[in-house]
């Protein structure tokens, strides 16, 4: 693709000049502006200043070496050591031939593929999933497509709660309240009811929080009564947090909850204790970050003063599996906002712990989900959402949407365009925007068929797909080039052209509300296109020309909805 080969052409300029210099930075990206060139690099200015160097004359040197006469016009200089790149047509159209031939849809998979672990999603047992673990579902799942797309490898972990202190108090709640028909109505929810009943008279009750320690004591021991108690507590949660999964078309490779881990925990605090990283403090091993400035006043407890372990203690041997077993490049936390001291202890912590390991750890955090009062997203009564409900509640808007639109269609085929679309509006919703920000949940937003929502983009796709069905059984000419005449034409492959670049920042930086907005600004092209530039109405080659750039762009656009985890349809 044109993109890589200029920025390796640039990364070998530079080394000409400065072979010792580091060109991990000297990438090339789409010109704001497209009045100044369709590519542009600004990394010149920095590694001129490093070197003490002129940036403009450097950049003027580097010029001097790179061979693009091919691909661009002659290449300007900007500002303080801008490089500004303008593609010339003949190149452009070579790549979108060999892209209507199937030969690529302008990215390419890794040189180097990587060995990704992704961890997300992450339910509680014995709780229903509720809306706060949309975020992580979603964006999880998108982030491990995207790496695949690109050829890496990727494990993905779904690290489920279910081992901890809540299931002493579950244990009494099962033993003393459990009711047998609503477990089998609805489990999650009976057992949700059992810990607030316990809970509630633990506060009150001295004597049952005592019970509660007790069975909890017995479950650790291996106590046969609790351990089978606690296996279907496990069972049965997992069986609806399957269904939600399903529903979502979400998949994970691994599903090693807590308790996988449990066996290594005494070892974990005690290789610290030893290589003197945990010390006592009240009765407690805790870590001390003396030596990291924005922790050393966050130290890290790894045993309670009874002798339990936490999170960290867990979240450590959990981390050491995943070097053993795995040996990633990355491994990557998707999680909310509030985690964030957590996750700075824990990678200060491996660190020192194993500091030879050689992993990036990536806390990819998230702001929350707000009700349109700004506060965090309930029921009107106040109660957190459960995660069924909100997409039932989903699937039954886009349902009378669809309806109210299409009417004469079969009910059975509204009810699948419904579960598409209204599935896909919350994921889209979810996706579109930075992840760090809050965002505020409205499904007249989500739901629309302007704007950038995921109705917009599947919509887009079906104006598409109907190109192809008014040809019927005529087959589909292959161009030897594209003229790229309109300036709508030339506009929506120059936009096509970078669909791998900005797969590639999806990954860098594990945001893909950058595919959200460039899928958005793709449909804008296309658009543009359809309305001025007639395909099935023209003649000979340009027919076959814009018929081509049709076909391309649905390729991307499914491409690209379904590496966000939105499903396709070919038609609304």
């Amino acid at each position: 693709m044109i993109h890589f080969v200029l920025q390796e052409k640039l990364q070998r300029a530079v080394l000409e000049i400065l072979p010792d210099a580091d060109i991990s930075s000297v990438l090339i990206r789409p010109c704001p502006e497209p009045k100044f060139g369709d590519y542009q690099t600004n990394a010149l200015i920095g590694l001129a200043k490093r070197n003490k160097l002129n940036p403009r004359d450097f950049a003027t040197q580097v010029i001097d070496k790179i061979e693009v006469t091919d691909f661009c016009q002659p290449i300007e200089i900007a500002g303080p050591g801008f490089l500004n790149f303008r593609l010339k047509i003949d190149a452009l159209s070579a790549t979108l031939v060999d892209a209507a031939k199937d030969k690529h849809l302008f990215y390419r998979t890794a040189l180097k593929p990587r060995t990704i672990v992704i961890d997300y999603s992450s339910p509680n047992i014995a709780k229903p999933m509720h809306v706060g673990h949309i975020r992580s579902t979603i964006l999880g799942y998108a982030l491990a497509k995207t790496f695949r797309l690109l050829g890496h490898k990727v494990v993905t972990d779904n690290h489920i709660g279910d081992w901890g202190t809540q299931f002493g108090k579950l244990l009494v709640g099962w033993k003393q309240h459990l009711d047998h028909k609503a477990l089998e109505r609805d489990a999650l929810a009976e057992m949700e009811r059992l810990y607030k009943l316990v809970n509630n008279d633990c506060d009150k009750d001295e004597s049952i929080l005592a019970s509660a320690r007790k069975e909890l004591v017995k479950l650790q021991d291996g106590n046969t009564e609790n351990r089978a108690i606690w296996r279907k507590m496990i069972n049965l949660s997992r069986h609806q947090f399957d269904e939600i999964y399903s529903r979502l078309r979400v998949e994970f490779d691994e599903t090693l909850g807590e308790s996988f881990y449990n066996n290594r925990l005494k070892g974990v605090v005690d290789e610290l204790m030893a290589q003197g990283i945990a010390e006592e403090s009240e009765g407690a091993q805790v870590v001390f970050f003396n030596n990291h400035k924005a922790l050393k006043k966050q130290p890290a407890i790894v045993q309670k003063s009874d002798g339990a372990a936490n999170y960290t203690t867990t979240d450590l041997a959990t981390l050491e599996h995943r070097q053993k077993t795995w040996r990633p490049s990355e491994v990557i936390y998707v999680t909310d906002g509030r985690q964030q001291l957590h996750f700075q202890q824990l990678f200060a912590l491996y660190d020192r712990w194993k500091p030879n390991h050689g992993i990036k750890l990536n806390h990819v955090w998230f702001g929350a989900i707000l009700g349109e009062d700004g506060r965090p997203f309930k029921t009107r009564s106040g109660e957190i959402i459960r995660l069924a409900d909100l997409l039932d509640e989903a699937e039954q808007r886009a349902y009378k949407t669809v309806s109210k639109k299409n009417p004469d269609l079969p009910k059975d085929e509204r009810h699948e365009i419904a579960r598409v679309v209204g599935l896909g509006a919350i994921k889209y919703a979810d996706l579109s925007g930075n992840r760090h920000s809050d965002y505020i949940f409205n499904w007249d937003t989500m739901l629309a068929l302007v704007g950038n929502t995921a109705p917009y983009l599947l919509y887009a796709f079906t104006r598409v797909r109907s190109i192809f069905r008014k040809l019927g059984d005529e087959s589909l000419a292959q161009p030897e080039s594209f003229a790229l005449d309109q300036v709508e034409e030339l506009a929506l492959a120059k936009h096509l052209l970078r669909f791998g670049l900005v797969l590639e920042q999806v990954v860098d930086e594990c945001r893909p509300n950058y595919l959200c907005n460039y899928l958005y600004e793709l449909a804008g092209y296309f658009g543009a296109f359809y309305e001025n530039c007639p395909v099935l109405q023209a003649k000979g080659e340009t027919r076959t020309q814009r018929l081509a750039l049709c076909k391309i762009t649905g390729q991307l656009l499914q491409t690209g909805l379904e590496t966000l985890g939105l499903e396709t349809l070919d038609r609304m």
